[in-house]
Protein backbone atom coordinates (compact mmCIF):
# COMPACT_ATOMS: atom_id res chain seq x y z
CA UNK A 1 0.00 0.00 0.00
CA UNK A 2 2.27 2.34 0.85
CA UNK A 3 4.70 1.51 -2.64
CA UNK A 4 0.93 2.35 -4.64
CA UNK A 5 0.90 5.68 -2.21
CA UNK A 6 4.10 6.53 -3.12
CA UNK A 7 3.92 6.02 -6.77
CA UNK A 8 0.86 8.02 -6.78
CA UNK A 9 2.46 10.64 -5.13
CA UNK A 10 5.04 10.59 -7.94
CA UNK A 11 2.72 10.77 -10.69
CA UNK A 12 0.86 13.58 -9.33
CA UNK A 13 3.81 15.92 -8.54
CA UNK A 14 5.15 14.77 -12.50
CA UNK A 15 1.30 15.98 -13.60
CA UNK A 16 1.31 19.10 -11.74
CA UNK A 17 5.28 19.82 -12.67
CA UNK A 18 4.10 19.35 -16.81
CA UNK A 19 1.20 21.98 -15.84
CA UNK A 20 3.67 24.21 -14.27
CA UNK A 21 5.95 23.74 -16.95
CA UNK A 22 3.47 24.17 -19.65
CA UNK A 23 2.18 27.27 -17.82
CA UNK A 24 5.57 28.97 -17.81
CA UNK A 25 6.41 28.52 -21.03
CA UNK A 26 3.09 29.66 -22.30
CA UNK A 27 3.00 33.15 -24.52
CA UNK A 28 0.96 35.98 -23.78
CA UNK A 29 -2.34 35.72 -25.74
CA UNK A 30 -3.99 38.00 -28.60
CA UNK A 31 -6.73 39.53 -27.31
CA UNK A 32 -8.72 41.80 -29.70
CA UNK A 33 -12.05 42.30 -31.93
CA UNK A 34 -13.31 38.90 -33.78
CA UNK A 35 -12.77 38.54 -36.85
CA UNK A 36 -13.27 36.01 -40.53
CA UNK A 37 -9.80 34.63 -38.59
CA UNK A 38 -10.53 35.12 -34.88
CA UNK A 39 -13.28 34.42 -32.83
CA UNK A 40 -12.51 36.10 -29.88
CA UNK A 41 -9.97 33.10 -28.19
CA UNK A 42 -7.84 31.15 -30.72
CA UNK A 43 -6.67 32.11 -34.40
CA UNK A 44 -8.73 30.13 -37.26
CA UNK A 45 -7.54 28.75 -40.27
CA UNK A 46 -8.52 29.95 -43.91
CA UNK A 47 -10.86 27.73 -44.65
CA UNK A 48 -11.32 26.44 -41.14
CA UNK A 49 -8.15 24.08 -41.68
CA UNK A 50 -7.89 22.28 -38.54
CA UNK A 51 -4.00 20.31 -38.33
CA UNK A 52 -4.07 16.98 -37.02
CA UNK A 53 -4.83 16.68 -32.95
CA UNK A 54 -3.51 14.81 -30.04
CA UNK A 55 -5.06 11.33 -30.25
CA UNK A 56 -3.19 11.85 -33.81
CA UNK A 57 -0.08 13.36 -32.06
CA UNK A 58 -0.01 9.96 -29.95
CA UNK A 59 -0.74 7.69 -33.06
CA UNK A 60 1.92 9.17 -35.01
CA UNK A 61 4.51 8.82 -32.04
CA UNK A 62 3.87 5.36 -31.62
CA UNK A 63 3.88 4.48 -35.63
CA UNK A 64 6.92 6.72 -36.24
CA UNK A 65 9.33 5.67 -39.14
CA UNK A 66 11.67 8.47 -38.98
CA UNK A 67 14.20 8.81 -42.15
CA UNK A 68 17.75 9.00 -42.05
CA UNK A 69 19.72 12.26 -40.32
CA UNK A 70 23.69 12.70 -39.72
CA UNK A 71 24.61 15.28 -38.16
CA UNK A 72 27.25 17.49 -39.83
CA UNK A 73 29.77 18.97 -37.39
CA UNK A 74 32.77 19.92 -39.80
CA UNK A 75 30.73 22.48 -42.10
CA UNK A 76 32.64 25.56 -42.76
CA UNK A 77 30.73 29.23 -42.15
CA UNK A 78 30.13 31.03 -44.78
CA UNK A 79 32.57 34.26 -45.49
CA UNK A 80 30.81 37.21 -43.55
CA UNK A 81 27.97 39.14 -46.29
CA UNK A 82 28.61 42.58 -47.61
CA UNK A 83 27.47 44.96 -45.06
CA UNK A 84 24.75 46.80 -47.77
CA UNK A 85 22.99 46.24 -51.11
CA UNK A 86 21.94 48.96 -52.68
CA UNK A 87 19.49 49.87 -54.92
CA UNK A 88 17.06 47.22 -56.42
CA UNK A 89 20.04 44.37 -56.99
CA UNK A 90 19.47 41.88 -54.14
CA UNK A 91 21.51 39.34 -52.40
CA UNK A 92 20.43 36.24 -50.69
CA UNK A 93 22.33 34.10 -48.20
CA UNK A 94 20.88 30.63 -46.60
CA UNK A 95 21.75 30.20 -42.51
CA UNK A 96 19.59 27.07 -42.12
CA UNK A 97 16.16 26.26 -41.46
CA UNK A 98 13.66 29.10 -42.58
CA UNK A 99 16.88 31.83 -41.23
CA UNK A 100 18.21 33.58 -44.67
CA UNK A 101 19.54 37.37 -45.02
CA UNK A 102 18.15 39.18 -47.53
CA UNK A 103 19.90 42.43 -48.96
CA UNK A 104 18.20 44.93 -51.06
CA UNK A 105 17.69 48.78 -51.51
CA UNK A 106 20.19 49.14 -48.52
CA UNK A 107 18.45 47.17 -45.99
CA UNK A 108 19.60 44.32 -44.32
CA UNK A 109 16.20 41.72 -43.30
CA UNK A 110 16.70 38.29 -41.24
CA UNK A 111 13.62 35.84 -41.36
CA UNK A 112 12.62 33.82 -38.24
CA UNK A 113 16.33 33.85 -37.23
CA UNK A 114 17.61 31.25 -35.48
CA UNK A 115 21.30 29.85 -34.48
CA UNK A 116 20.25 28.26 -30.70
CA UNK A 117 21.60 25.00 -30.84
CA UNK A 118 17.95 23.35 -30.22
CA UNK A 119 14.42 24.46 -31.37
CA UNK A 120 13.29 23.85 -27.78
CA UNK A 121 12.14 25.83 -24.40
CA UNK A 122 15.31 24.11 -23.18
CA UNK A 123 18.57 24.01 -23.54
CA UNK A 124 19.02 20.16 -22.73
CA UNK A 125 15.82 18.30 -24.93
CA UNK A 126 14.35 18.97 -28.39
CA UNK A 127 15.38 18.84 -32.07
CA UNK A 128 18.63 19.35 -32.38
CA UNK A 129 20.64 21.28 -34.52
CA UNK A 130 22.36 18.98 -37.63
CA UNK A 131 24.42 21.15 -38.82
CA UNK A 132 26.02 24.66 -38.20
CA UNK A 133 24.55 27.86 -39.14
CA UNK A 134 25.33 29.03 -42.55
CA UNK A 135 27.60 32.35 -41.73
CA UNK A 136 28.20 33.12 -37.57
CA UNK A 137 26.25 35.82 -35.69
CA UNK A 138 29.04 37.84 -35.25
CA UNK A 139 29.28 38.12 -39.11
CA UNK A 140 26.44 39.77 -39.43
CA UNK A 141 26.00 42.92 -40.77
CA UNK A 142 23.82 45.61 -39.20
CA UNK A 143 20.72 44.07 -39.18
CA UNK A 144 17.68 46.31 -39.97
CA UNK A 145 14.79 44.44 -40.28
CA UNK A 146 13.93 41.17 -38.67
CA UNK A 147 10.24 39.12 -40.11
CA UNK A 148 8.89 36.80 -37.56
CA UNK A 149 6.21 34.15 -38.61
CA UNK A 150 5.12 32.93 -35.83
CA UNK A 151 5.97 31.85 -32.34
CA UNK A 152 7.35 28.10 -32.82
CA UNK A 153 10.62 27.75 -31.50
CA UNK A 154 12.39 26.63 -34.83
CA UNK A 155 11.08 30.30 -36.09
CA UNK A 156 11.22 32.40 -32.59
CA UNK A 157 14.29 32.04 -31.06
CA UNK A 158 14.14 34.05 -28.22
CA UNK A 159 18.01 33.89 -26.90
CA UNK A 160 18.80 34.77 -30.84
CA UNK A 161 16.47 37.50 -30.76
CA UNK A 162 17.90 39.12 -27.44
CA UNK A 163 21.55 39.49 -29.28
CA UNK A 164 20.20 40.90 -32.32
CA UNK A 165 17.93 43.40 -30.18
CA UNK A 166 20.38 44.53 -27.88
CA UNK A 167 23.03 44.77 -30.77
CA UNK A 168 21.59 46.34 -33.41
CA UNK A 169 17.47 46.94 -32.04
CA UNK A 170 16.09 46.34 -35.97
CA UNK A 171 12.05 46.93 -36.65
CA UNK A 172 10.75 43.71 -35.91
CA UNK A 173 7.48 42.51 -37.26
CA UNK A 174 5.17 39.61 -36.26
CA UNK A 175 2.02 38.57 -36.57
CA UNK A 176 -1.15 39.32 -33.98
CA UNK A 177 -0.25 38.67 -30.52
CA UNK A 178 4.02 37.60 -30.81
CA UNK A 179 4.71 41.16 -29.93
CA UNK A 180 3.76 40.87 -26.19
CA UNK A 181 5.77 37.75 -25.74
CA UNK A 182 9.16 39.69 -27.01
CA UNK A 183 8.23 42.84 -24.80
CA UNK A 184 8.01 40.73 -21.79
CA UNK A 185 11.11 39.51 -22.51
CA UNK A 186 12.65 42.71 -23.00
CA UNK A 187 12.28 43.48 -26.72
CA UNK A 188 11.34 46.69 -28.20
CA UNK A 189 10.93 48.60 -32.47
CA UNK A 190 7.77 46.00 -33.05
CA UNK A 191 5.13 46.55 -35.24
CA UNK A 192 2.26 43.63 -35.01
CA UNK A 193 0.35 43.08 -38.27
CA UNK A 194 -3.23 40.85 -39.04
CA UNK A 195 -3.58 39.31 -42.53
CA UNK A 196 -3.21 41.53 -45.03
CA UNK A 197 -1.88 44.69 -42.95
CA UNK A 198 0.81 46.13 -44.19
CA UNK A 199 3.13 49.29 -43.72
CA UNK A 200 5.13 51.29 -45.78
CA UNK A 201 9.27 51.81 -45.33
CA UNK A 202 11.15 55.12 -46.94
CA UNK A 203 13.41 53.19 -49.06
CA UNK A 204 10.40 52.20 -51.11
CA UNK A 205 9.46 48.77 -49.78
CA UNK A 206 6.66 47.75 -48.26
CA UNK A 207 5.84 44.94 -45.76
CA UNK A 208 2.73 43.35 -46.09
CA UNK A 209 1.60 40.69 -43.76
CA UNK A 210 0.03 37.57 -45.57
CA UNK A 211 -2.34 34.45 -44.82
CA UNK A 212 -0.87 30.74 -43.83
CA UNK A 213 -1.89 27.91 -42.53
CA UNK A 214 -0.33 26.47 -39.81
CA UNK A 215 -1.00 26.88 -36.03
CA UNK A 216 1.01 28.55 -33.12
CA UNK A 217 1.85 28.11 -29.03
CA UNK A 218 4.97 28.00 -27.09
CA UNK A 219 3.32 26.28 -24.22
CA UNK A 220 0.05 23.56 -23.01
CA UNK A 221 -1.87 27.00 -22.75
CA UNK A 222 -1.48 28.62 -25.61
CA UNK A 223 -2.64 27.12 -28.40
CA UNK A 224 -3.40 29.53 -31.26
CA UNK A 225 -3.94 32.59 -29.05
CA UNK A 226 -1.66 34.54 -31.33
CA UNK A 227 -1.57 34.79 -34.99
CA UNK A 228 0.37 33.34 -37.82
CA UNK A 229 1.44 34.11 -40.92
CA UNK A 230 3.60 35.13 -44.00
CA UNK A 231 5.44 38.19 -45.23
CA UNK A 232 5.74 40.14 -48.71
CA UNK A 233 8.21 42.51 -48.91
CA UNK A 234 6.47 44.60 -52.00
CA UNK A 235 8.64 46.95 -53.91
CA UNK A 236 8.88 48.46 -57.57
CA UNK A 237 10.57 45.42 -58.89
CA UNK A 238 7.99 42.80 -57.48
CA UNK A 239 7.10 41.44 -54.17
CA UNK A 240 9.21 39.18 -52.11
CA UNK A 241 7.36 36.73 -50.65
CA UNK A 242 8.46 33.98 -47.96
CA UNK A 243 5.12 32.21 -46.74
CA UNK A 244 6.31 30.70 -43.22
CA UNK A 245 5.23 27.63 -41.94
CA UNK A 246 2.49 26.68 -44.09
CA UNK A 247 0.41 23.93 -45.59
CA UNK A 248 -1.24 24.20 -48.83
CA UNK A 249 -4.74 25.59 -49.19
CA UNK A 250 -6.68 27.41 -52.18
CA UNK A 251 -5.76 30.88 -49.92
CA UNK A 252 -2.48 31.19 -52.38
CA UNK A 253 -4.44 31.90 -55.46
CA UNK A 254 -5.55 35.11 -53.15
CA UNK A 255 -2.35 35.81 -52.17
CA UNK A 256 -1.11 35.82 -55.96
CA UNK A 257 -3.54 38.30 -56.81
CA UNK A 258 -2.82 40.54 -54.06
CA UNK A 259 1.55 40.19 -54.41
CA UNK A 260 1.92 40.11 -57.41
CA UNK A 261 4.19 40.27 -59.39
CA UNK A 262 6.01 37.65 -57.73
CA UNK A 263 9.98 38.32 -58.06
CA UNK A 264 11.37 35.91 -55.31
CA UNK A 265 9.63 33.04 -53.15
CA UNK A 266 10.91 31.89 -50.29
CA UNK A 267 8.78 28.32 -49.55
CA UNK A 268 9.01 25.38 -47.41
CA UNK A 269 9.61 22.03 -48.32
CA UNK A 270 10.51 20.01 -45.16
CA UNK A 271 8.97 18.37 -42.18
CA UNK A 272 5.55 16.91 -44.42
CA UNK A 273 5.85 13.12 -43.48
CA UNK A 274 3.63 11.29 -42.63
CA UNK A 275 1.43 13.57 -44.94
CA UNK A 276 -1.72 11.93 -43.04
CA UNK A 277 -0.42 13.87 -39.93
CA UNK A 278 1.92 16.66 -41.00
CA UNK A 279 -0.06 17.94 -44.48
CA UNK A 280 -2.60 20.84 -42.75
CA UNK A 281 0.68 22.50 -41.60
CA UNK A 282 3.73 21.75 -43.30
CA UNK A 283 3.58 21.83 -47.30
CA UNK A 284 5.59 18.78 -49.10
CA UNK A 285 7.80 19.49 -51.80
CA UNK A 286 4.99 18.44 -54.41
CA UNK A 287 2.75 20.85 -52.85
CA UNK A 288 5.61 23.98 -52.60
CA UNK A 289 6.12 23.26 -56.41
CA UNK A 290 2.35 24.05 -56.84
CA UNK A 291 2.97 27.24 -54.89
CA UNK A 292 5.33 28.31 -57.10
CA UNK A 293 3.11 27.82 -59.72
CA UNK A 294 0.52 29.61 -58.56
CA UNK A 295 2.31 32.67 -57.35
CA UNK A 296 4.04 32.85 -60.84
CA UNK A 297 7.11 33.15 -59.18
CA UNK A 298 10.05 32.73 -61.62
CA UNK A 299 12.65 31.73 -59.05
CA UNK A 300 11.66 30.16 -55.86
CA UNK A 301 13.84 28.95 -53.15
CA UNK A 302 13.35 26.46 -50.45
CA UNK A 303 12.96 26.48 -47.34
CA UNK A 304 12.50 24.88 -43.65
CA UNK A 305 14.76 21.53 -44.22
CA UNK A 306 17.70 20.13 -43.00
CA UNK A 307 18.29 21.51 -40.03
CA UNK A 308 15.99 20.05 -37.60
CA UNK A 309 14.07 16.59 -37.58
CA UNK A 310 10.75 17.64 -36.79
CA UNK A 311 8.84 15.17 -38.83
CA UNK A 312 9.48 11.96 -40.65
CA UNK A 313 11.09 13.09 -43.65
CA UNK A 314 15.23 12.52 -43.60
CA UNK A 315 18.11 15.12 -43.82
CA UNK A 316 18.03 14.46 -47.93
CA UNK A 317 13.82 13.84 -48.64
CA UNK A 318 12.80 17.43 -49.05
CA UNK A 319 15.32 17.91 -51.90
CA UNK A 320 15.18 14.39 -53.49
CA UNK A 321 11.11 15.35 -53.74
CA UNK A 322 11.66 18.69 -54.51
CA UNK A 323 13.16 17.42 -57.98
CA UNK A 324 10.84 14.66 -58.58
CA UNK A 325 7.80 17.36 -58.21
CA UNK A 326 9.72 19.66 -60.53
CA UNK A 327 10.26 16.89 -62.99
CA UNK A 328 6.56 16.09 -63.09
CA UNK A 329 5.47 19.27 -63.90
CA UNK A 330 8.37 19.99 -66.15
CA UNK A 331 10.14 22.89 -63.95
CA UNK A 332 13.43 23.44 -65.71
CA UNK A 333 16.55 23.01 -63.16
CA UNK A 334 17.27 26.20 -61.42
CA UNK A 335 13.98 27.66 -61.52
CA UNK A 336 12.98 26.33 -58.08
CA UNK A 337 16.53 26.03 -56.36
CA UNK A 338 17.70 24.20 -52.68
CA UNK A 339 19.92 26.60 -51.69
CA UNK A 340 23.48 26.05 -50.20
CA UNK A 341 24.22 27.30 -46.42
CA UNK A 342 26.67 30.28 -46.47
CA UNK A 343 26.43 30.72 -49.82
CA UNK A 344 25.64 34.43 -51.07
CA UNK A 345 23.33 34.45 -54.43
CA UNK A 346 23.13 37.56 -56.35
CA UNK A 347 19.70 38.82 -58.18
CA UNK A 348 19.43 41.72 -60.45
Amino acid sequence: MKILVIVLIILLLIFLGMIFLGWIFSSPVYRGPVSDHFDGKKFINPGGVQPAGFKDLVKWMRNRQQGEWEEIKDAEFGPPPAQRVEGDSMVVTFVNHSTFLIQTRGLNILTDPVWSERASPVSFSGPKRMRPPGIRLEDLPEIDIILLTHNHYDHLDINTLKRLATKYNPAIYCPLGVGKYLERKGIGSITEMDWWDEVKIDTGLTVLCTPAQHFSGRGMFDRDRTLWSGFALQTEKGSIYYSGDTGYGEFFHEIAERIGPVRIAFLPIGAYKPAWFMSPIHTSPADAVRIHQIIKSPKSIGMHFGTFPLADDGMEDPANDLKIAMEKQGIPEGEFIVPEEGVALGYN
